[in-house]
């Protein structure tokens, strides 16, 4: 290949290095960022001195170099990519450890230590966004904010433009626009670091509003309104999925369709990026074209229409990144030139990083960079090698760019993540035909919402057909034994994806290793068949007991017959139970038990009824939490599912499952938690093999229980593995299995270590849902074994 074949990469090797320096500045001192800027500048100086001494012509009389001919040529253009790389970290480290000084010097970073009392006066820069709440807890609003003004009691107002992150308690905040002024009063916090927000700010009541966003605030507003109630009528899945396509509203996105989406490596799919607007502007240039309108007519018809997009989906900073990416891909594709738009998008990269040095630090951004970079670089090399192989021109098309894209962007979901989504090109090149038709059919319903409801009606109905197709293929893809293959997490994993990613991608331009790694892939899914149909992943075959793993809490599933289940509690939060139960196939569940109402066991009680009949709740006799007693209470009303305490003694049984209530045989009070020895306590058999679901029982009810037949085969430890254990009654228990249901990292110092030890010494196998993941009791050909899931798309491995 001769050198003039290559890209012009000297710009993006300073947009590389522009980054880069940025992404080191933020989470350095503004002092060591100038000292990188200032090596840098040195060895750009040294760098250019060398390049340009004269070169010997070589040992003939006469003969003299000829520039950038023959082998002087690549290193002449690597030393003009270094060069670039070098003045980009110049740039890049200098502006950032500038901005970076004037956060740190800010008056607002001295209240934020003191955790003063602040009255604020903001402007909303960004949609508000709802964090999930912990255990139960009510999630609140983060809310991006330039905060213009600020008020302490007793000190003189400080008018200023700092950027701060808003914590808000009230929902009043989801209605906020950006570009909103607000007043809000709460307590200010230092910032995390890692980005240019000197401050955070809590504030539990709801803002005040002063004044009206801008227009085009005000016009996207009702659009979106009108999308939202167009998509009503729909059914969830579909409903919730359409605005987000379109818009990157997720507001109504179910829980189980985002779990989805992010295990398969869909999950760009729900944010406005270069591709939403490389889609519209497509639809809107084919059709120009189609009108035989001039190339002039043609690019004023394109600039109005992402004008008017980027109003339809808020003219957030991000949206506005994508509008300049995806205009730049859409330009390069239509022009035939895609190698020629390097320049183009480095400079892109270049100017944002430099005006906006936070930009360098946010996964959004990579993604959009990274992904319109592989529609640039490799989308048409690929494309035109399979219409090479007679592929079809339009299957060619479709193959390359979701392969590209994902390419390009599997370094920073890697690094995100801590896995590679193995099922992610498969499902995202299935899913991509989907796309256009729903976003054009969306963004049309949006339109004619304010003028013709019935049509922007008509229009979502069209759309959720193309969305429920996206949605199977997330469902099913989330399915996939060993979609995600465990990777490092972090910088170090995602530069690491980057460098073998890169390594294979140079090599695989020789035909040995393309012939070599085919024959890699088909030994590989050759090789892996017989064990898919020998262990064809998850529920294993033959379960008796999976403990979920829900974070820091309980929820447990007992197989009933295919597709039903009891279910014993319901873990902390929705999404995590119902993707427990949607793994296991779980449609119906004839019975669900609460052993007690504390949130990390009921907060997730929404979740099982989420797509299946629950045929009957039974819960504890004792009523405390009351707040968790009323969320079970609520969730079954709006079922119309009955509920009833439970008596010692009462049996339920279905299939092969017989099930007992041993515990609380008396009402316990004034122990150490009384919502915890009041915990119903549960014995199973299913054929010859017996289990304990100990709830959150402490040593008061595990005493009272030594009476009875506690000897099992398999433990649902009690309360996490807490300390709060009674030796007699683990004793007495002796399983050959124990299953601990514990959140990594949580903050009660959960699972006891002691605890652990004496069920290993007593024979235990003991397993925890933190280190492994789903865990599954197995009953394999009459032996007693265990199935562990661990990350989510892996396989169960029997032990």
């Amino acid at each position: 290949m001769s050198a003039g074949e290559y890209p012009d990469l000297r710009l993006a090797g300073a947009a590389v290095g522009t980054w880069l320096a940025a992404f080191a500045g933020l989470h350095l001192s503004w002092r060591a960022g100038a000292v990188v800027g200032l090596a840098a500048l040195v060895a750009a100086l040294a760098t250019v001195s060398v390049g340009t001494r004269p070169v010997s012509a070589g040992s003939g009389a006469g003969s003299e170099a000829v520039p950038g001919a023959g082998s002087d040529a690549v290193p002449g253009a690597l030393t003009g990519v270094l060069i670039g790389v070098l003045i980009g970290v110049v740039a890049g480290a200098g502006v950032t450890a500038c901005r970076v000084a004037l956060r740190d010097a800010d008056p607002v970073t001295a209240l934020a230590r003191e955790r003063a009392e602040v009255r604020a006066d903001l402007v909303v820069t960004d949609d508000p966004r709802l964090a999930r709440g912990v255990a139960g807890r009510p999630g609140q609003y983060v809310v991006a904010a330039d905060l213009t003004r600020l008020e302490v009691t007793g000190r003189p107002a400080l008018r200023l433009s700092v950027r701060v992150l808003v914590l808000g308690g009230d929902p009043a905040w989801q209605g906020v626009l950006p570009g909103q002024r607000v007043v809000a009063e709460g307590r200010i916090g230092s910032a995390r670091g890692g980005d240019l927000r000197a401050a955070v700010l809590s504030v539990p009541a709801a803002p005040r509003l002063v004044g009206r966003p801008s227009w085009a605030q005000r016009a996207a507003g009702t659009l979106r309104s009108g999308l939202q109630r167009a998509c009503a009528p729909l059914p969830d899945e579909p409903g919730g999925l359409l605005p987000g396509l379109v818009v990157g509203d997720t507001t109504r996105l179910e829980p189980a369709v985002a779990e989805d989406f992010r295990t398969t490596g869909m999950t760009h799919l729900l944010a406005v990026s270069g591709s939403n607007v490389a889609i519209v502007l497509g639809v809107v240039l084919g059709l120009a074209r189609w009108c035989r309108a001039g190339p002039r007519l043609a690019a004023a018809i394109c600039a109005v229409a992402l004008v008017g997009f980027v109003i339809l989906v808020r003219p957030s900073p991000s949206v506005l990144r994508a509008a300049a990416l995806g205009a730049l891909a859409l330009l390069a594709l239509a022009s035939g030139r895609p190698r020629s738009a390097v320049p183009g998008l480095a400079a892109v990269v270049i100017v944002l990083v430099l005006v906006d040095p936070q930009l360098a630090g946010e996964p959004g951004f990579a993604l959009s960079v990274l992904a319109t970079a592989g529609l640039l670089l490799l989308a048409p090399g690929w494309r035109d090698a399979l219409r090479r192989q007679r592929v079809p021109a339009g299957l060619a098309e479709a193959v390359a760019v979701p392969a590209s894209a994902q390419l390009a962007c599997a370094p920073v979901i890697a690094a995100l993540s801590g896995g590679v989504g193995l099922a992610a090109v498969p499902a995202n090149l299935l899913a991509v035909p989907a796309v256009p038709p729903a976003t054009v059919l969306g963004v049309a319903a949006a339109l004619l919402s304010p003028v013709w409801p019935a049509g922007a009606g008509l229009a979502v109905w069209l759309a959720s057909w193309p969305a429920r197709w996206i949605i199977l293929v997330g469902h099913y893809g989330a399915q996939t034994p060993a979609g995600v293959a465990p990777w490092p997490a972090g910088a170090v994993g995602g530069l690491l994806l980057a460098a073998v990613l890169a390594a294979l991608l140079v090599a695989g331009r020789y035909r040995p290793v393309r012939r070599l790694a085919a024959v890699v892939t088909v030994a590989a899914v050759i090789g892996t068949v017989p064990i898919r149909l020998a262990a064809p992943g998850w529920p294993p075959p033959g379960w008796l007991l999976v403990v979920c793993d829900v974070g820091q809490g309980d929820a447990a599933v007992l197989p009933v017959a295919p597709g039903r289940a009891v279910v014993v509690d319901a873990g902390p939060e929705p999404a995590a139970v119902d993707g427990c139960l949607r793994r296991l196939g779980i449609r119906e569940v004839p019975l669900l038990v609460v052993s007690h109402f504390h949130a990390d066991h009921v907060g997730g009680v929404d979740g099982v009824f989420r797509g299946r009949r629950v045929g009957a709740v039974v819960t504890t006799a004792h009523p405390e939490p009351a707040t968790g007693r009323r969320q079970v209470l609520a969730a079954a009303a709006a079922h119309r599912t009955p509920v009833r305490q439970a008596m010692p003694g009462e049996r339920y049984a279905g299939g092969d499952l017989r099930l007992v209530v041993v515990g609380p045989d008396r009402t316990l009070v004034n122990t150490r938690s009384d919502p915890n020895n009041n915990s119903l306590v549960l014995r199973v058999t299913i054929g010859r093999h017996s289990l304990l679901l100990a709830g959150d029982a402490e040593e008061d009810e595990q005493q009272s229980l030594l009476g009875a037949q506690v000897r099992v085969d398999v433990l649902k430890v009690s309360h996490h593995g807490s300390a709060f254990q009674s030796p007699a009654f683990l004793d007495a228990a002796r399983p050959a299995i124990a299953f601990v249901s514990v959140g990594v990292g949580n903050v009660y110092g959960h699972p006891n270590p002691g605890v652990l030890d004496r069920l290993a010494r007593g024979g235990a196998r003991v397993l925890r849902t933190d280190r492994s993941g789903d865990l599954a009791a197995v009953d394999a050909g009459g032996r007693l074994a265990v199935a562990v899931r661990g990350a989510p798309g892996g396989t169960g491995q029997r032990r």
